[in-house]
């Protein structure tokens, strides 16, 4: 008998719980290496967990719904498959991430009230607080989860089925009134709970505004020749690489060559300390269905362009997949931002914390050019914009940043670095 344990992974820098959402395996199951044995949530990200093992998952220690610490055993599979089934360890005792409640039981005859425990998830206690549904009309709600638990689902069908309140008749006393939520459904009015991943970009997003003093500074840069390069090479590059060359891998390698000359732009802010990275881990902006991501390329200073490009790549095609770990989204020291995939000329985009700067991509547009010589010619011109800390990067070295990545722009050869 080969019994091995399965633990709440490594969940990042700053986090040290992780929620269990659902057990893709039953007790009693076979897995394969890398099959998803159950999906995870916090409050940076939502993932699926593969299997770490092959064999028989033997015990399950923590039920759907509960938050567990890193690195507390949540599960163990048997890798010898001729081993009986044993019993189920002893569960280890921690605080679900569901709120127990005693409610009012009322029969039809109307007989004399029992308790009745109900259970609600945090998603659904916070849909329940920003919609104004009480605690009483909560438990009213007809659960379809295990244990008769109240999911998103449930909850949405009740919203829709639900009348709006009568509107109360005022007193000729002053009174003070509690906070009713701005708008109630209705059939012209629909209201759909932020997921835990937009939750959580609008709080990041406020809390970096609040943060740091955002300064922009804009410029053009002239990509002529990237754009006749990757147009002669882009077929043949495809077709040995599997993936598309995108005018992002010379933007980001520029980058990387511009934050080695600029280490200020590639630290952090601690207290009263300045934390300068001797690394460069550049994260690049990826839109999913359930919102904006932030993967980063550890260690990109030590690839070449190729290198970069296979591993953005790959970190694309995770995204697109919803197979990131919260290792592929941690760490960032700085991070690269498209916008001309949607063909926006100029963005000013919002430093990710803790970070102290971001850069942003525009369009490429042909537009007429007056060249040095005074004569007019048609160039493929993009905006870039450097968004910094005024906190710590003053306008100097921040525009000077600026100029050293368009200059790595216009400067490189593109057919050397393959």
């Amino acid at each position: 008998m080969a019994k091995v344990k399965v633990v709440m992974p490594q969940m990042g820098e700053s986090i040290t719980t992780g929620t269990i959402t659902k057990w893709n395996k039953a007790v009693g199951d076979t897995v394969e290496i890398d099959d998803i044995l159950l999906e995870i949530s916090t409050d940076k990200v939502e993932s699926e967990i593969p299997s770490p093992y092959k064999g028989r998952l033997d015990s399950i220690l923590f039920p759907e719904g509960s938050t567990v610490d890193v690195g507390v055993t949540i599960a163990e599979i048997e890798t010898d498959l001729s081993a009986p089934v044993s019993a189920p360890s002893k569960k280890v005792e921690v605080k679900p991430a569901v709120e127990e409640k005693v409610v009012e039981k009322i029969t039809p005859q109307g007989e004399a009230p029992a308790g009745e425990k109900r259970f609600y998830t945090p998603l659904v206690k916070s849909m329940a607080k920003e919609t104004g549904v009480s605690l009483s009309e909560l438990s009213k709600v007809h659960g379809s989860g295990a244990g008769g638990r109240v999911n998103r689902k449930d909850f949405e069908e009740f919203l829709s089925k639900k009348e709006p309140a009568p509107a109360a008749v005022s007193k000729p006393e002053p009174k003070v009134t509690a906070p009713m939520p701005a708008t109630a459904p209705s059939s012209r009015v629909e209201i759909i709970p932020m997921s835990n991943i937009r939750k959580t970009i609008a709080k990041n997003m406020a809390l970096s505004k609040a943060t740091s003093a955002h300064v922009n500074s804009i410029a053009e840069v002239d990509v002529t020749h990237l754009v006749k390069f990757r147009e002669s090479v882009k077929e043949e590059f495809k077709r040995d690489e599997g993936f598309n060359l995108t005018y992002s891998h010379f933007i980001m390698y520029a980058l990387v060559k511009a934050l080695r000359e600029y280490p200020t732009v590639n630290a952090s802010i601690e207290g009263d300390n300045v934390v300068v990275k001797k690394f460069i881990n550049l994260g690049f902006a990826a839109a999913t269905e359930d919102g904006l991501v932030v993967p980063v390329v550890k260690n990109a200073d030590s690839l070449n362009m190729l290198g970069l490009a296979r591993a953005v790549n790959d970190l694309a095609e995770k995204a697109r997949a919803k197979k990131l770990t919260l290792d592929d989204l941690s760490g960032g020291t700085f991070t690269f931002t498209n916008n001309g995939s949607f063909g926006v000329l100029i963005a000013t985009p919002i430093i990710l914390q803790p970070q102290v700067a971001i850069y942003c991509a525009g369009v490429i547009k042909k537009q007429l050019v007056v060249m040095k010589d005074d004569n007019i010619a048609v160039r493929s011109i993009m905006y870039g914009t450097h968004t910094y800390d005024h906190r710590l990067i003053d306008g100097a070295v921040g525009g000077a940043f600026l100029a050293a990545v368009h200059r790595n722009l216009e400067e490189m050869d593109p057919a050397s670095l393959f």
